[in-house]
């Protein structure tokens, strides 16, 4: 290493989320020590607690390269949050955010830092959809799931940007705080976030680089992932009036609804139960259910396992049982005065579904 690894004064900091990165991270560092030679820069790895030990092995590095830093959170889930929290965990002027997988081009990073440095522009972008960029050997299937969200984003992303789904760019430090309390955090895609988030239009510019074959480990791209970007694109289009966790909550609210009665149905036709052990056994199902669903998709960053699994079921048959008596109550007195039935039954759903959010929110959800 020279002797820029003792330098305090850092003009580009990489931010890199990690989850189970381990064998993917010192061989990263070596790249950026070979790309940005005569560049003061540091690598910051947020790593999500990851059970290969990842953290580990930086913090290893780390002891021997001043450049190298660790940023390890518990209990905290999710690339874009931990790409915020590396940005802000730095002093540095301009900050790249890349993935440690190494299907990022490390040796565009200088190209990015030339183009912020001879212009006013506040963020460069690393493209696979422009002249010289390519996905690479993606599979027919992820390169069109990848273009169907491109145009979703549309809805949000109003600039002619042809890649708002990368992953690979670099902002001005000032340019990013601007927008930094405006940031939702949702989900794995930070740049289309920052540009939907901005008080202005960002200035941007786009540099072509062809995405490569992942190196070590396992893709953190999952059955979730798309439900995680429609809900930014959501809360960036309604998140204004409507919070996108309740919208979620009341989604699969919805879903246990129609559950409830499918239930219901089999037990008092199929099985011939009498109504009230059917009542109660569609209940059960319905609720156990949004809880499952809530626990894997409205509070994926907040998800319980194991034995908080169990706690939190219960806390929120408790919250759900108060709501349901609640909103019984509303629809019964406003029903009593001469409210339409119709009226008077909305307004009782529409309270039971605000208490049920809130309580378990606080109680069942709780920040740990």
């Amino acid at each position: 290493m020279d002797d820029l690894s003792n330098s305090a004064s850092v003009t580009l900091a990489i931010v890199v989320p990690t989850f189970n990165e381990r064998d993917n991270v010192g061989v990263l560092v070596q790249l950026l020590d070979q790309a940005l030679a005569g560049i003061r820069w540091e690598v910051v790895f947020v790593d999500d607690d990851s059970p290969d030990g990842t953290a580990e092995i930086v913090r290893n590095l780390a002891q021997f390269d001043r450049r190298v830093r660790c940023v390890q959170r518990i209990g905290r889930r999710g690339l874009s949050s931990a790409c915020v929290e590396g940005i802000l965990a730095t002093a540095a002027p301009f900050v790249a955010v890349m993935d440690a997988d190494l299907q990022h081009d490390e040796t565009l990073l200088p190209k990015m830092l030339d183009a912020l440095l001879q212009s006013d522009l506040d963020i460069v972008v690393g493209s696979r959809y422009i002249a010289g960029g390519s996905v690479g050997v993606w599979q027919d299937d992820r390169a069109s799931m990848s273009r169907f969200a491109t145009k979703l984003s549309r809805m949000v992303v109003r600039v002619a940007l042809e890649d708002p789904m990368s992953g690979f760019f670099m902002v001005r430090r000032s340019s990013f705080m601007e927008t930094a309390h405006q940031i939702s955090a949702i989900g794995f895609k930070i740049l289309l976030d920052l540009f939907a988030s901005a008080p202005r239009p960002l200035k941007f510019k786009e540099l072509p680089f062809q995405f490569r074959m992942r190196q070590a480990g396992e893709s953190k791209l999952d059955s979730m992932v798309m439900w995680d970007y429609l809900m930014l694109l959501l809360d960036k289009s309604i998140g204004r009036y409507i919070p996108v966790r309740f919208l979620s909550f009341s989604i699969i609210g919805s879903v246990g609804v129609c559950l409830h009665l499918v239930t219901l149905g089999m037990a008092l036709k199929e099985i011939g139960l009498s109504f009230g052990w059917s009542q109660t056994i569609a209940s059960v199902v319905a609720m156990t259910a949004n809880f499952l669903l809530n626990n894997m998709l409205t509070y994926r960053d907040r998800r319980l396992r194991h034995w908080r699994l169990l706690t939190g079921l219960l806390s929120f048959y408790a919250a759900c049982g108060l709501g349901a008596a609640a909103n019984v109550g509303i629809a019964g007195v406003l029903f009593a005065h001469d409210y339409q039935w119709w009226l008077a039954g909305s307004c009782g759903i529409v309270v039971g579904a605000v208490w049920n959010y809130a309580v378990t929110a606080v109680f069942t959800w709780r920040r740990r």
